[in-house]
């Protein structure tokens, strides 16, 4: 074969680096006898980066086939070389060697030729990898450094190895514009609220000048979080979006969500008897509450499944008093119970048992000065497993934590495998609501650090 060229873009086949094959005759040099050479000249090219391969040396070992072995006298020694040894293979005297055959030639710009594709381009783009990140951690340590000495939120340099491992940085240099996303984010990071709180949309659009720039789902929303977990990591599961959000001191939204309640109200409200209403953020953020009257049951019952709350607006009659999550409750909504329970009111928590339910009921007796479990026990678990289930579900047992209010519950739970869910007790929670009060016997959980805060 003869090329011409005075680079890989002058090559005819786009192979080689520097022209080396031009003006050079590879017939010889490119024959199937010849190729087990090439091959090792092309594995060590593609490990340090060197498209040429014309200096320094190699370490090749010779095939056992006779034939291949004296296709290369002449290029790596005067006589055969011994079947299946390992020999140190000088460089520059190869390529030697081979510019007999043409000028420019290079050990490299033979194998390239020999195995069909460019060589190095592995290397070459590692290298380019991490170019790109150092220059992106440069910047990061800048952004960082810049922060005003209020911002209660500053990431370290130290975090830049947890992103790694998070995936962040993948993510974050497969953005078209990486420097510009990660300056967002620190400017987010900038708006942050030192002591009270923020909407999410006006905090974009004061960082960014578009409202929707923190959306569920955007990089730089995800960008921010990350920023803020390597910062304040957070034990166990991943929280929740909302809950993410809400630890930076920044409302989802403060006109939804929040509370549906019945029967419990802050100071100055009032309803008529039996009418629900949902407390939102805004106003759980601001809520005081009335201590009971005297005499008065002390109770207020928390679940998770608003079907529970429509079922005791349909068959609960007087003075009920429940609240209702909707789901997995905000710090907000924590912080508000919490509060309930320090005017002087009892709180009794249940959800689904699963490892949703089981974090809700944890996070709630963990933050809730003298709140206990209600029907959340081993026994309660095995009377709500359906016994014949359409299309069962399974839990996620690496995700099932211990149930310290009640230890034989996780184990339960674990042993049958399988979730189960508040409406299977509705009669039972029905009565307790009609009642008051939980049953007796409910277990009580401890938590001196929760009691303190009262």
């Amino acid at each position: 074969m003869n090329a011409a060229g005075s680079g890989r873009g002058d090559c005819p086949e786009q192979l080689c680096h520097n022209g080396g094959c031009r003006n050079a005759d590879l017939a010889a040099l490119l024959s199937p006898e010849v190729r087990w050479l090439w091959e090792q000249v092309a594995r060590r090219a593609d490990q340090c980066g060197d498209a040429a391969m014309d200096s320094g040396t190699i370490t090749i070992t010779t095939p056992g086939a006779a034939a291949q072995r004296a296709a290369v006298i002449g290029l790596l020694a005067a006589r055969p070389l011994p079947a299946g040894c390992t020999r140190r293979i000088d460089l520059q005297r190869l390529t030697q060697a081979l510019q007999r055959r043409g000028p420019h030639l290079t050990p490299g710009a033979v194998a390239a030729h020999a195995l069909g594709r460019p060589l190095a381009h592995g290397a070459a783009d590692k290298a380019r990898l991490v170019a790109r990140l150092t220059t992106l951690q440069h910047l990061r340590s800048r952004l960082g450094r810049a922060l005003p000495p209020t911002v209660p939120l500053r990431p370290q340099d130290t975090g830049w190895d947890s992103l790694r491992r998070r995936g962040t940085l993948a993510r974050l240099l497969q953005h078209p514009r990486p420097e510009q996303l990660l300056t967002a984010a620190f400017a987010v990071l900038a708006h942050l609220p030192a002591s009270a709180r923020a909407d999410r949309r006006r905090l974009a659009h004061a960082a960014t000048g578009y409202p929707h720039a923190l959306d569920a789902g955007t990089e730089l929303a995800a960008l921010v979080l990350a920023e803020a977990a390597t910062a304040r990591p957070v034990a166990g599961p991943s929280p929740s979006l909302r809950e993410a959000w809400d630890r930076l001191g920044v409302d989802l939204d403060t006109s939804t969500g929040g509370l549906l309640t019945l029967g419990v109200l802050p100071t100055g409200w009032h309803l008529p008897p039996g009418a629900p209403t949902v407390l939102i953020p805004w106003v759980l953020h601001r809520a005081e509450w009335p201590a009971p009257a005297r005499g008065e049951d002390r109770w207020v019952f928390l679940t998770e499944n608003p079907s529970v709350a429509a079922a005791a607006l349909d068959s609960v009659e007087g003075d009920a008093r429940l609240l209702c999550t909707v789901g997995t409750p905000s710090r907000t909504e924590l912080d508000a119970v919490a509060r309930l329970a320090a005017a002087g009111w009892r709180i009794a928590v249940r959800a689904d048992f699963d490892c949703a339910g089981l974090a809700l009921v944890r996070a709630v007796l963990a933050a809730v000065p003298g709140a206990q479990a209600w029907r959340m026990t081993a026994a309660d678990y095995r009377a709500s497993l359906h016994p014949a289930p359409f299309e069962p579900d399974v839990l996620d047992l690496d995700r099932l934590e211990d149930t310290s209010w009640d230890p034989a519950l996780a184990a339960a739970m674990r042993l049958s495998g399988r979730p189960a869910y508040e409406e299977a007790l509705i009669e039972e929670l029905l009565a307790d609501i009609r009642h008051g009060s939980p049953p007796l016997g409910t277990p009580v959980y401890a938590n001196s650090a929760a009691a303190s805060r009262a």
